[in-house]
C-alpha cells in the first residue's frame, strides 16, 4: 500500500495481515473496560497482535480531570496535546507512519484514539474492523511480547476535527443551531440504569444513537451507504452536529461512522455527560 492512500477509517484483518510487517506502521492495542480498570492491560499481557504496543485509555488517552479553577472536566477529559505528542512518539509514530488501532468491543475504546490522532492533523489512521476477534478469525496470531520504546518525531499540524465544551452546550439550548447526538445506550439515556455516573439523564434536545447501532452482528461496521441513512434520519447538517456520550470516548465511535458514511464535519463534546451533570446548574432531562 502506497502512503499516498492510507488508511483513514477502517482497515480489514486480511489488509492488516498483508501490512503488519510493514516497518513504518504502528498498531495499537487499545482494549479497556470501564468497570475494570487493570482488564485491557490485562488482555494485552495474555496476547496480542504481534508488535502492538498497549494505549492505556485512563493513562495515555484521557488527561486530568480538574480544570484550572476546579471543576470536573469529565471521566475522560481530552490529554493536553504536548502530553499527546510525547505519548505518540514514544510509541514511535512519524508524520507519515500508518497507525492501526483496535480493540475487542467493536472499536468502543480504538475510535477515541482515531479521534485523538485526527485531532493533531494525522490522517493516517484506521481503526481495525472487527478488532482482534477479526484478525484471529484472519488466521492472525498472537504474542506475549512488548516492543521495545521507540523515539518517533510526529508533530501537530492543523486538526481534522472540531470540539465544542459546556458553554457551547449551554448556549445552544437558548440558540438551538446544532444537533446533539448521545451515543450511550437508550436506558441510559432515559435516565434508567446509570451505574457510572452520579446522575442519569441526557442534555436537554439531545437524540439518541447507541454506538453499537454502528456495528453488524459480527462485530464489524455497517456498510457506509447504511450508515448514511440512519444518520441521515438524524441530522440535516454534519457540520451543525456534536457527538457525545457519557465521557467522549463512544461518542468517537459515532464520529467514525459518520466519516465512513461521508458526512463529514461533526463535533466532538469531550466532557460529554460526565461533566455536564457535575454541575446542578446545567438543565438535564429524562425519558425518551
Amino acid at each position: 500500500m502506497s502512503q499516498a492512500h492510507p488508511y483513514q477509517t477502517l482497515i480489514s484483518a486480511a489488509n492488516l495481515l498483508q501490512n503488519a510487517q510493514n516497518p513504518n506502521w504502528v498498531i495499537l492495542d487499545c482494549r479497556h473496560d470501564l468497570v475494570d480498570a487493570a482488564a485491557g492491560r490485562a488482555a494485552y499481557d495474555a496476547g496480542h497482535i504481534p508488535e502492538a504496543r498497549f494505549a492505556n485509555l485512563d493513562r495515555d488517552l484521557s488527561g486530568a480531570k480538574q480544570a484550572a479553577d476546579g471543576s470536573f472536566k469529565g471521566r475522560h477529559p481530552l490529554p493536553e496535546k504536548d502530553a499527546l505528542l510525547a505519548t505518540l512518539r514514544r510509541w514511535g509514530i512519524n508524520d507519515d507512519t500508518q497507525v492501526v488501532a483496535y480493540d475487542a468491543q467493536g472499536g468502543m475504546y480504538a475510535a477515541r484514539l482515531w479521534w485523538l490522532l485526527r485531532s493533531i492533523g494525522h490522517s493516517s489512521v484506521a481503526v481495525l474492523d472487527g478488532g482482534v476477534a477479526a484478525w484471529q478469525a484472519a488466521g492472525g496470531g498472537l504474542s506475549t511480547a512488548e516492543p521495545a520504546p521507540a523515539a518517533g518525531n510526529i508533530g501537530a499540524k492543523p486538526p481534522l476535527t472540531a470540539s465544542v465544551n459546556a458553554h457551547d452546550i449551554l448556549v445552544n439550548l437558548t440558540n438551538p443551531r446544532r444537533t446533539i447526538v448521545d451515543a450511550r445506550a437508550p436506558d441510559r439515556f432515559r435516565g434508567e440504569n446509570e451505574t457510572i455516573d452520579p446522575v442519569g439523564g441526557h442534555i436537554p434536545g439531545a437524540k439518541n444513537r447507541f454506538f453499537k447501532d454502528n456495528l453488524q452482528a459480527d462485530g464489524r461496521f455497517k456498510p457506509g451507504h447504511q450508515l448514511h441513512e440512519e444518520f441521515g434520519a438524524l441530522i440535516s447538517e454534519p457540520q451543525a452536529a456534536v457527538m457525545q456520550c457519557g465521557s467522549g470516548v463512544t461518542a468517537c465511535h459515532n464520529l467514525l461512522a459518520l466519516e465512513i458514511a461521508g458526512l463529514h464535519g461533526a463535533a466532538l463534546y469531550p466532557g460529554s455527560w460526565s461533566e455536564w451533570c457535575s454541575d446542578a446548574t446545567r438543565p438535564m432531562a429524562k425519558g425518551a
